[in-house]
């Protein structure tokens, strides 16, 4: 896609040094391999296991641009261990466990490594869950203060293109928060758009979905999305957003004009955020399905540092476009 073709362009620019600290899966190892080839960032590979590096120089691998950590023999070994622990002692571990947890988990060292400014952002997930990911970057990495919400989002780029940012949308909350707070679905929004933003350098027009058009359907449901967006206008005043608003309603300008006419989306929204994690993760993985979308996330948002998840049916192109849209976001994180 060309979409698709643009962010692995716009990566090369940045030169970011992205973690994968799940750098023993042959997926990880030969999207190392290319991502370094196509130079879209700079590359960690956790842990070092047998093989490794001869893997990458069969795959071609530009060797200068791949660091390939051992973590059992690194010299940052002890240091993490004391700093794991004292970033955890107040849920009470003790030195042991987190000794146990650095090295056996990789996702800890290398989410200690973008807290401490050696790797600029970090991809995970094709062998672990989107909870033990996100779980090692929030008390890793930490949230950002100005936002206090971990959230997620998806980029889901559909062949239609007349829909969208020609065929481009950012769906949220897709994977971590169940049932967003009117706080929390604020956050979710603003990040959202941030992305369409710093991404694809499109506007971001952001749609709060619900069963219900302007007042269609009266219940609590929908004055969580109305409070929400209140405090999203006060604090982006600037940000085109609506809600409560259906789905053909927000993409489709015909139907916008009989079900929400003097809505400022006019049927063009590009940024769908969903009512729930149940919405949000069902409407993506029917996207991607019925309508043959790419889907690349989930993205983490909230965190002091740029963090994206990966399915664990993840291919190599997935682990290779997800580390490019992560390296579009450090260069945003001005941590590069």
């Amino acid at each position: 896609m060309e979409a698709i073709k643009t962010l692995r362009e716009k990566a090369r620019n940045v030169d970011a040094k992205i973690v994968l600290p799940e750098g023993s899966e042959p997926r990880a190892i030969k999207a190392a391999a290319q991502i370094s080839r196509e130079k879209i960032s700079r590359v960690i590979l956790l842990p070092s296991t047998k093989g490794v590096e001869e893997t990458l120089k069969a795959e071609n691998a530009d060797m200068e641009r791949i660091e390939i950590i051992d973590i059992k023999n690194s010299p940052l070994l002890d240091k993490y261990i004391d700093m794991f622990y004292e970033l955890r002692k107040h849920k009470g571990i003790s030195k042991d466990d987190a000794k146990n947890a650095i090295i056996n988990n990789s996702l800890y060292f290398g989410a200690l490594m973008v807290r401490e400014g050696l790797a600029n952002g970090f991809v995970a997930g094709a062998v672990n869950t989107t909870r033990d990911v996100a779980r090692s970057c929030l008390w890793c990495i930490g949230l950002d203060r100005a936002v206090r919400t971990m959230s997620s989002s998806f980029i889901m780029i559909v062949p239609h293109k007349e829909f969208g940012a020609s065929g481009v949308f950012i769906y949220a909350d897709c994977g971590i928060i169940p049932f967003p707070s009117p706080r929390q679905l604020a956050s979710i929004a603003m990040t959202s758009s941030e992305l369409m933003s710093i991404i694809f350098e499109a506007e971001p027009k952001v749609a709060m979905l619900s069963f219900s058009t302007k007042g269609s359907g009266e219940m609590d449901a929908i004055e969580k999305i109305h409070k929400a967006i209140d405090i999203v206008k006060e604090k982006k005043p600037g940000l085109m957003i609506d809600g409560e608003i259906q789905a053909d309603a927000a993409l489709v300008p015909e139907v916008a004009k009989i079900k929400a006419p003097k809505s400022p989306l006019k049927g063009e929204a590009n940024v769908l955020i969903f009512p729930n994690l149940e919405a949000g993760n069902i409407s993506y993985k029917l996207t991607q399905r019925l309508a043959k979308a790419r889907a690349l996330g989930p993205l983490l948002n909230g965190l002091q540092a740029p963090c994206s998840d990966l399915s664990r049916g993840c291919t190599t192109d997935d682990i290779v476009d997800i580390v490019a849209v992560t390296a579009l976001r450090c260069a945003y994180n001005k941590k590069v």
